[in-house]
């Protein structure tokens, strides 16, 4: 959606033309959240003697523990460290998540915090004036 601030100088006829454009972004947004999902991302425990890997999706794909650190730890101690390797390994996929919008929204532009601009602001601005 590269062009949405020039279809919103162009008003309302020029409605197909940004939804071919919206199409087309959400087409390559489905083909990056499956490219995502398929990846293994990693996180692990602050000790590191819990790993555990995620699908991009946040699907618990693996496990692992070292058991050189299982001897300073009991029962509750190695529960807190799995779920510590899992959120660390949830961050990962969040990061990561963030990384593929900012590649589809382009060189340039933010998806969060005060920069992320609603692309189709100026598009509806134009609209509801009857520009």
């Amino acid at each position: 959606m590269r062009d949405v601030e020039a279809s919103a100088l162009n008003g309302p006829e020029d409605v197909v033309n940004l939804l071919r454009q919206a199409d087309d972004w959400t087409r390559a947004l489905n083909g990056a959240l499956t490219g995502l999902a398929e990846e293994r991302l990693a996180g692990t425990d602050p000790s590191g003697v819990v790993r555990a890997e995620v699908s991009g999706s946040g699907r618990l794909r693996g496990l692992s523990i070292d058991p050189r650190g299982l001897r300073g730890l009991d029962h509750v101690q190695l529960a807190h460290a799995v779920q510590e390797a899992i959120a660390a390994a949830h961050r990962t996929m969040g990061d990561r998540l963030t990384e593929v919008m900012q590649e589809l929204s382009g060189p340039g532009r933010s998806t969060t915090g005060a920069d992320a601009a609603d692309p189709l602001d100026g598009y509806i601005r134009n609209v509801l004036r009857g520009d």
